[in-house]
């Protein structure tokens, strides 16, 4: 059976603003130093499916960018706009009838745009089991990362450690929000939770199935689009039907209402990158404690991160800070309040500043 690599690439990534930007967002910039988050997810999960065999979903207003990031390492007809955020039901369901229409049934693998991961190789081990898994099995398929320590931003998934079903895949028992930090404890401490990654591998078929039977109003908008999909009508169908299709997540809508999911665990470095303050997946810190990226100089600073994209930043006296530079803003907060960052692009929508959204 074929496979189809699908990454989910409309996200704002707020949290990393100013750096990240509306048409020019967090899975776009080079963070690692290495290359743009979008192209070093392509690289890692090239093996697994061919290049026109991998789907872009993205945010109409960032498809250039996207194109000139990618360059050559996708077939432009194979990014899909959303000319509005609809959640990320809406957008695996759009690939997912892309797919269908274009090609038939196949295995399909979904990824968020932005992770990292350390373990490349680990990481494709992983996701060839959960492949042979949906492939023989009508099972939606999700990869749980084993905990290295008790998060409280992560979501669990609790799974059942004496029903696996072949190939290191197990019954999940239920989905779990972000815990606190003794909940996280307990379960980290029991080994039969994983971190939510956001990535999944289904049949084609089987997750349109599983949208019928539970998203039905999505089903149904979606199953009109397609009927324009291939045609000159298109383009035009998109832009009307799409942002009338309910916004709700795929966790929400599927993952949590049905009987048939199974995860996979894996350990292979992940990190999903969410914030300022997880830099240091990427990044080794100084003797201070300090992550350092540009042009610097700092005195009696500690545990802080320092990012400048475009000119000197220094510090004297400082602690447990962020402090980021572009060329029209900067950003300055506690550690402890980086999830916080995305409040400062809702203000400034607030206070209609959108040159700096």
């Amino acid at each position: 059976m074929k496979v189809y690599n699908v990454i989910m690439a409309g996200g704002g990534g707020t949290r990393f603003w100013p750096l990240s930007r509306q048409e020019v967002p967090k899975q776009l910039i080079n963070l690692s130093g290495e290359d743009a988050l979008i192209n070093e997810t392509i690289n890692r999960i090239d093996s697994l499916a061919k290049k026109e065999d991998l789907f872009i979903v993205t945010n109409e207003k960032q498809v250039d960018a996207l194109k000139d990031i990618v360059n050559d390492k996708c077939n432009f007809e194979n990014i899909l706009p959303e000319p509005s955020a609809r959640n990320t039901a809406a957008a695996i369901g759009f690939a997912a009838f892309n797919i269908m229409k274009k090609h038939g049934d196949g295995v399909m693998c979904v990824y968020p745009a932005d992770h990292y991961i350390k373990d490349e190789q680990g990481f494709e081990n992983v996701l060839k089991k959960a492949i042979d898994v949906a492939k023989d099995n009508d099972k939606l398929v999700t990869i749980g990362i084993t905990p290295t320590f008790p998060s409280t931003g992560y979501g669990y998934i609790n799974f059942d450690k004496e029903n696996c079903i072949g190939n290191d895949a197990y019954e999940v028992i239920e989905f779990v929000e972000k815990p606190n930090f003794e909940v996280a404890k307990s379960y980290v401490a029991s080994n039969k939770y994983v971190w939510n990654s956001g990535m999944f591998v289904w049949k084609v078929s089987k997750i349109l199935e599983d949208f019928k039977r539970y998203l039905p109003k999505v089903y149904d908008k979606l199953e009109e689009l397609s009927k324009y999909l291939g045609t000159e009508k298109e383009a035009d169908a998109i832009k009307r039907i799409y942002p009338t299709i309910p916004s709700i997540s795929i966790d929400y809508g599927v993952m949590e209402r049905s009987n048939d999911v199974v995860v996979v665990p894996g350990d292979f470095g992940w990190n999903d990158v969410g914030s300022w303050d997880s830099l240091g997946a990427i990044y080794p810190t100084d003797s201070e404690g300090n992550i350092k990226r540009g042009d610097f100089v700092t005195i009696d600073t500690s545990n802080s991160i320092i990012y400048s994209d475009d000119k000197l930043i220094a510090t004297v006296g400082i602690n447990d800070l962020i402090v980021v530079s572009t060329n029209d803003a900067v950003m300055v907060c506690r550690k402890d309040r980086a999830q916080d960052v995305k409040k400062i692009v809702d203000r400034l929508k607030e206070k209609d500043r959108h040159e700096y959204i």
